[in-house]
């Protein structure tokens, strides 16, 4: 039998255009389920969210206006940042600037979260833009909060002021950078020193501070003793030193000491202005009241034509030792007079109205 007759059908059967339609669609069709099994469409990646610190470090105040929680950003399609938690602290004449972000990304191999193309590592920069601002900022902290670890924290502060100044700050006064509140005035104590127009002032304070590895931070400040921290009031600005952070710091608990002062070789007339019964007040609080004074000539020592030396009393200078009830402050350092540290050595300032003076201290009494 012929493979094609005279007809064109296939073993003198089936046309031969007709079984090549069937030998295509079976051809298509095998081809259909081939593709169905073995090149389907890939499973979309798994993604994952965790949470990062970013140090922004100072940041201009009109940029700072412009940051708020919710503010997003994409590096790419598959990674988007998320502003959850937002902290300002002043920093000289600037706002530093810490973020909590949200940073969703996909999962590697080794199930770690990739975000821009690279693990959300401690001390990588991280860029920020939207179409209000541009900005970057350095990985300090990565976990699971959406906020970041702030804490309320009193401390004592020590500033130097104007008098101006010093009669502007007042109990309640709020530091507030861009609508937030980041410190708060307690109380407040003033008082005179050495110069007519400076005043001194202790402070009481709570501060927003952010706890980063487990230390205190205000800006870039440590919250310690010693440290300056810097509180812009919308009227004033301090520029501060903490003297003591945390427990109780009562401005007003003090305690009366007698204490033994001494001023050598000042002129006598300046000397004769000293007398019992002169006072320092600060408000309505007697600071210092002089209890008694004793004047006597300084003595100066000369040399005698045959080589002696002779110790004679000064025609004009006088050596002045004054005994005075002091109000004192009793703090875990030691005690203080008007915010200084008050041990034997020290200088004592007293504002008497008439006369100021400066005498260093011989003793402490109980």
């Amino acid at each position: 039998m012929e493979l094609i007759d005279d007809e064109g059908r296939l073993f003198g059967a089936v046309n031969v255009i007709d079984a090549l339609v069937v030998l295509l669609i079976a051809a298509v069709v095998v081809a259909g389920a081939a593709f169905v099994l073995t090149d389907g469409p890939a499973p979309a990646p798994e993604t994952d969210t965790t949470y990062a610190t970013l140090d922004v470090g100072t940041v201009s105040p009109y940029i700072v206006d412009a940051i708020e929680e919710g503010d997003t950003h994409s590096p790419d399609s598959a990674s988007t940042l998320r502003i959850t938690d937002v902290h300002l602290t002043p920093q000289g004449n600037q706002t530093r600037v810490i973020l909590r972000v949200a940073l969703e990304g996909e999962l590697n191999s080794q199930d770690s979260l990739t975000y821009g193309g690279a693990p959300p590592r401690l001390g990588r920069t991280l860029d920020i833009t939207t179409d209000r601002y541009q900005i970057n900022g350095q990985i300090r902290d990565v976990g699971d909060s959406d906020a970041l670890a702030t804490t309320q924290q009193r401390v004592l502060l020590s500033s130097h002021v104007d008098a101006g100044t010093a009669a502007t700050v007042t109990p309640g006064d709020e530091i507030r950078l861009s609508g937030r509140t980041v410190a708060r005035i307690e109380n407040v104590t003033s008082y005179a020193t050495g110069e007519p127009t400076t005043r001194q002032l202790l402070v009481a304070a709570t501060l927003t501070a952010h706890r980063q590895q487990d230390r205190l931070r205000f800006g870039g400040t440590p919250v310690r003793r010693g440290q300056t921290v810097t509180l812009p009031a919308s009227e004033y600005t301090l520029d501060s030193q903490i003297e003591q952070v945390g427990g109780e710091f009562g401005l007003g608990a003090t305690t009366t000491r007698t204490v033994t002062l001494r001023m050598d070789e000042v002129r006598e007339d300046f000397a004769d202005a000293i007398e019992p019964g002169m006072v320092e007040r600060t408000g309505d609080t007697t600071m210092a009241r002089i209890t008694s004074v004793k004047t006597e000539p300084s003595l100066i020592i000369t040399t005698g034509e045959n080589g002696s030396v002779n110790v004679v009393d000064h025609p004009i200078n006088r050596d002045v030792t004054i005994t005075a009830d002091l109000q004192l402050r009793e703090t875990p350092s030691g005690l203080t007079f008007k915010g200084e540290q008050l041990r034997q050595g020290s200088t004592v300032t007293l504002d008497l109205g008439t006369v100021v003076i400066e005498a260093t201290v011989i003793s402490v009494g109980g």
